[in-house]
């Protein structure tokens, strides 16, 4: 039940954060920041009996900046996510701070480590983020702790100062607009809401779109959700589309190009290495071989290794290989790590030089064994539910059940690698015993069986050789 309070609290609050999948590169993870607004942030805000917006909620024609910098102005309350260090949120919250003195909360998932000088001295309220997904009941906490917020910074009177600027400078004004100007600003963006929910369908490249970018992303996700890679190709390319519209003279989306990229691949349209090599051209848009995001890196590496097995094409193996090593060294992750040691094995494999060969084998075993380790070290921080126990059904845990299996699975195909069969069989039944569903362990497998046929032609043989002939 509603208590008094909330029901007084009218008005809107504007959420500044990114969108979609982002790499924090201060930790190497990929966060979905999706979530963190719509099981978290949104439902807060409402609760709170605020009208809740983000940008890409925002139905405009042409340039996002007049509505975007309105809302900056004119709402109520604004929640600024700080997570992954967004740049665009950043500099949006130094915007709010120099418009408002009040009603502006900063938050951000905890994995941060520091914070810039500037934002030290503000109060930035922590959640929990998993990553792929946001635990349940941390959902609830935080929710709880955001509503209670907001409602208490709202019913104050006079209201407490939040911004550094208005909190070091005595006796700042706040910026206001004239009753003509407000009026032009608003009518203007009442023209480009118009004429963008009334834009040509007709026109092939949707140029004026007839959807927000949010609804648009939600579409992409459904026929992602079956299967369907040409429908979130073509609908990939409107956002982009749009967004390029938004955003001419800066550099592009990274999460648009990364999930265009994903879709043209999987689409196998018109052929399926003409679609590898349309997402590769699409991810030069990120500069692959010099990025520092994991996800990009990973792509690329997906991208190239597919390309090798159709081509045999050596400098695909090596684009593959750079690709998940790099993604390895700066993410430390097993994903990353087995992709990048199978990949060495196969180069060692295809190579007629005995000494490239010798190197890649070894090179192999040591990122085997630094998966390890990482895989060791997420089963102590995430404990394994006994054997007679099932994985509860919630998403948090439903995920962890997806993540505890590819662990073992990682660690039973590492040790196959390392030549320890009976340690990887011992480790391979529990994962098998726990996989949340069948294709799991058929996927696998697979991979072990490519494993160990590119193993039992050892390049050591050739150390072997050369010491019994005393070469």
């Amino acid at each position: 039940m509603e208590n008094e309070g909330q029901k007084n609290i009218k008005g809107t609050c504007f959420v500044v954060m990114g969108f979609g999948k982002k790499t924090d590169f201060e930790t190497g993870r990929v966060l979905d920041l999706d979530k963190s607004y719509r099981n978290m942030i949104k439902p807060a805000v409402e609760d709170a009996g605020l009208t809740c917006i983000r940008a890409d909620e925002i139905v405009h024609s042409g340039m996002i900046d007049v509505p975007m910098y309105q809302q900056l102005l004119d709402a109520d309350v604004v929640v600024a996510d700080l997570s992954t260090s967004n740049k665009n949120a950043l500099y949006e919250l130094g915007v709010r701070h120099a418009l408002r003195p009040f009603t502006t909360i900063v938050i951000a998932e905890d994995g941060i480590k520091a914070f810039p000088f500037d934002v030290n001295r503000v109060l930035i309220r922590q959640y929990h983020h998993l990553g792929e997904d946001i635990g349940y009941d941390e959902v609830v906490r935080f929710r709880g702790q955001l509503t209670k917020a907001i409602q208490e910074i709202m019913s104050k009177d006079p209201r407490d100062k939040d911004s550094p600027i208005y909190s070091v400078i005595n006796g700042l004004t706040p910026p206001g607009m004239a009753a003509a100007a407000q009026a032009a600003v608003q009518n203007t963006i009442t023209q480009n809401m118009v004429a963008a929910l009334q834009g040509n369908s007709a026109q092939p490249d949707a140029t004026a779109p007839d959807a927000t970018h949010s609804e648009l992303m939600q579409q992409v996700d459904e026929a992602q959700h079956k299967g369907n890679w040409i429908t979130a190709k073509s609908l990939l390319s409107v956002v982009r589309q749009i967004m390029l519209k938004d955003k001419e003279r800066q550099a592009e989306d990274p999460y648009i190009i990364q999930r265009l990229a994903l879709a043209t691949y999987k689409s196998k349209i018109p052929t399926e290495k003409d679609a590898l090599l349309e997402a590769d051209e699409i991810l030069q848009k990120l500069n692959p071989v010099t990025s520092n995001d994991t996800e990009t890196l990973g792509l690329w590496g997906a991208v190239h290794k597919r390309l090798w097995e159709l081509t045999k094409d050596p400098a695909h193996l090596d684009n593959a290989i750079r690709g998940y090593e790099r993604g390895f060294y700066i993410r430390n992750d097993y994903y990353n790590g087995i992709n990048y040691a199978f990949l060495l094995n196969v180069r060692a494999a295809a190579t007629a030089d005995p000494a490239e060969a010798i190197a890649d084998f070894v090179e192999a075993r040591r990122a085997r064994m630094e998966v390890l380790q990482i895989c060791e070290q997420w089963l102590n921080d995430n404990p394994l539910p006994g054997n007679n126990s099932s994985i509860p059904n919630s998403t948090s845990n439903t995920l962890k059940g997806v993540n505890w299996y590819w662990i073992l699975a990682t660690m039973g195909e590492a040790y196959v690698g390392l030549g320890e069969e009976a340690k990887a069989q011992e480790i391979l039944n529990e994962a098998y015993a726990k996989a949340p569903e069948s294709w799991m362990r058929q996927t696998t497998e697979e991979q072990l069986n490519k494993l160990r046929q590119l193993l039992a032609n050892s390049p050591l043989e050739y150390i072997k050789t050369a010491q019994l002939t005393g070469a």
